[in-house]
């Protein structure tokens, strides 16, 4: 502790050096703190969980251009077709595929339009009775819809009258009651809610609710739609090449488009938040390894400047501990006060990002977890030099005086 003010002194002798280090450590802190909880944030939201085994489902797209079939029964002979194919568990059509960042939602309502009521921001797809199976879908309570309640026309006048809704929209919806049996409202259409889903997510994942979901037993698909089909993990990649050959020998005119894993959709939606992650890792990775040199390169320089001084105080019988403890304690001062105003500088960043990017508050936590985290790399980064400069010899420092 003696030596704090003798160091301090020398310090504003050199006071340009130090204050480029302690500015480094502040931005480092400040960047790394927040980037670090980015990166938890992304790293939590590109690993939830979907409730579908992504990996055995793919979905295509198709686009009718003949008119000498009717759409929705074309369609109904394709699901036929498709669920007969070596290898297929299940196939469904479907309004939107999940998870690809396209899709309907509004708001499910307790009351009919225009009545005031409890009501839920809900995406929702028509398709079928086969649905459930072929999403892998779990219930948690209810049945999956009757082939009877299935509607299936190109009138635009006729609704379904039941739906499937997730476990999350239930509790949203009827937090004090059990949601099966009860009625709900798209607009003014009624549905009875039949069965309830433990989990699904719906086409967008970074939506404000993102597992509020509903199946509507509705196919109506006008001159285009989707397909979903589930198959073994091992076998989807060959049936998806073969998939738009077989849907031409069915029907020929029409085009195939879109043939994607439901993984791959997802990893489709998601990139630009996997580029972000990634490059924040590489901007950490940068900075400390920048504040590391910054660190290594000052104290040599230091060294550099004090040979003298330190053969000196080697002559005069200092041990090489002392030596190593001058630089580290330097080091220290430097690094504490670097870390002082990176802490607040990384309060400050976090209160602009949560204003203008609605990202969650910084917590505490992480930056003591980045502070410690410098120090220590400040501290590993001097050892080197310091233990060189304890290894000065004391004739050859003091040979030029």
């Amino acid at each position: 502790m003696l030596e704090i003010k003798p160091i301090f002194h020398a310090l504003c002798r050199s006071k340009i050096g130090a204050i480029l280090l302690l500015l480094q450590i502040a931005i480092t802190t400040a960047i790394v703190s927040n980037a670090a909880f980015i990166i938890e944030d992304k790293v939590s939201y590109l690993s939830q969980e979907t409730g579908y085994p992504e990996d055995e489902i793919f979905s295509f797209h198709v686009m009718l251009f003949g008119n000498d079939v009717e759409s929705h029964q074309q369609f109904e002979l394709d699901e036929t077709m498709l669920r007969g194919l070596p290898n297929v568990i299940d196939a469904a059509y479907i309004s939107n595929t999940p998870l690809s960042g396209s899709g309907s939602s509004s708001d499910f309502s307790i009351n009919p339009a225009p009545e005031p009521g409890l009501s839920a921001r809900t995406a929702y797809f028509f398709t079928d009775d086969h649905a459930l199976n072929t999403l892998g879908l779990e219930l948690a309570s209810g049945r999956n819809f009757n082939e009877s309640e299935v509607i299936v026309t190109d009138n635009n006048e006729q609704r379904a009258n039941v739906t499937i809704i997730t476990q999350t929209l239930a509790d949203e919806l009827f937090s004090d009651t059990d949601a099966l049996g009860k009625t709900v409202y798209l607009g003014d259409i009624a549905l009875k809610i039949v069965g309830i889903i433990k989990k699904a997510k719906g086409p967008w994942m970074k939506d404000s609710r993102p597992d509020n979901v509903a199946l509507i037993p509705y196919i109506n698909p006008n001159i285009s739609g989707n397909f979903i089909v589930r198959t073994d993990v091992k076998q989807r990649a060959q049936l998806a090449s073969t998939i738009e050959d077989e849907m031409l020998k069915s029907y020929d005119k029409r085009v195939i488009i879109r043939v994607r894993g439901l993984d791959e959709a997802k990893e489709n939606y998601m990139a630009q938040d996997t580029l972000m992650m990634r490059m924040l890792i590489v901007l950490i990775t940068i900075l400390v390894l920048v504040t590391a040199l910054g660190i290594f390169g000052l104290t040599l320089f230091n060294i550099s400047k004090r040979t003298k001084q330190i053969g000196t105080r080697r002559a005069l019988g200092a041990r090489k501990s002392a030596i190593i403890n001058y630089f580290l304690v330097e080091n220290a001062m430097i690094c504490t006060a670097g870390l002082i105003l990176g802490v607040i500088a990384a309060l400050l960043l976090g209160q602009l990002l949560m204003q203008h990017f609605s990202i969650a508050a910084l917590p505490p936590s992480y930056i003591a977890g980045t502070a410690l985290m410098v120090f220590v790399m400040s501290l590993l980064a001097v050892f080197g030099p310091a233990k060189r400069a304890a290894n000065i010899s004391p004739s050859i420092a003091t040979r030029s005086i």
